[in-house]
């Protein structure tokens, strides 16, 4: 059976999720590069204050430690790759939620099995350790409640484990 609004519905929450996974990632970014600015415009003011290097040499010292420090929790987190990744993905899943729509829900096996392929191509690109769990929960929350589908990987997060297929006996082999 081909079910273009399951993979329409699954496509949409991901493109919720990943655009408040940008929006978190961005405020990180933003996080780490206020206090560099302020560290370099520190630097520049120290510098300029005194005549002699000497008087100053504690405070170059202590400012240049704290800026390479926040430089290296700012590589450790990586906030701009995630930044950029979760901003791609959420156009690509834009886009295919617009191919999708465009079918009107008219469209071939061929055309079912490459969109199928698209979404799963998507789908493994998307980094849900790398996602916090409020927004997984808050994007989760609300699809389910309006009887959207949700991608398996975020069914688990309200600890939704509702049967919506029934149960199929198999027969003795």
């Amino acid at each position: 059976m081909l079910n273009l609004n399951k993979i329409l519905d699954k496509s949409e929450c991901l493109t919720l999720l990943c655009t408040r996974a940008t929006t978190h990632w961005s405020l990180v970014k933003f996080c780490f590069q206020i206090p560099l600015v302020l560290t370099s415009s520190a630097m520049c003011i120290i510098n300029s204050i005194s005549q002699n290097a000497n008087d100053i040499k504690i405070y170059n010292i202590v400012v240049n430690a704290i800026s390479v420090l926040i430089i290296s929790l700012n590589n450790s987190v990586k906030a701009s790759e995630k930044y950029e990744l979760f901003k791609k993905l959420s156009q690509s899943f834009i886009i295919l939620s617009q191919e999708i729509e465009s079918l009107d829900n008219v469209c071939t096996p061929e055309q079912f099995k490459i969109i199928c392929l698209k979404y799963d191509n998507l789908i493994l690109d998307v980094n849900f350790e790398d996602c916090p769990f409020y927004i997984k929960k808050n994007v989760s929350l609300s699809f389910s409640s309006n009887n959207r589908f949700v991608p398996i990987q975020l069914n688990g997060v309200i600890g939704q484990h509702i049967r919506i297929r029934p149960i199929v006996e198999l027969g003795s082999v």
